[in-house]
């Protein structure tokens, strides 16, 4: 959860993937989010390996912060690649929550 300035606790990924999402619908200019979706599969696919190497760096040599940081560039790019194949975060939350026990 995420605690917004108005003290607001959100679910930050939800919020995320809802973003990505209508980035996907309409167009927004200067979007991020809308370059990668528009660069397709390969530029999306570079993004996350870039994102993944960097979180592994960051992992044996980085601070705690640092790796932090790189988790999150990751999970974005994460959620924009699954949402360029037509699959909301949802999904895998729901996976996820069908394996925890």
């Amino acid at each position: 959860m995420y605690t917004m300035a108005a003290g607001v606790k959100v679910d930050i990924l939800s919020i995320i993937s809802q973003t990505v999402k209508q980035r996907a619908e309409k167009q927004v200019e200067g979007s991020y989010t809308n370059k990668l979706l528009a660069g397709g599969d390969n530029l999306i696919i570079k993004k996350l390996g870039e994102e993944n190497a960097e979180f592994i760096k960051a992992f044996f040599t980085g601070s705690d912060s640092e790796l932090a940081g790189e988790a999150a560039d990751y999970i974005y790019h994460l959620i924009v690649a699954l949402r360029y194949r037509g699959i909301g975060f949802e999904k895998v939350e729901e996976i996820l929550s069908g394996r925890h026990r």
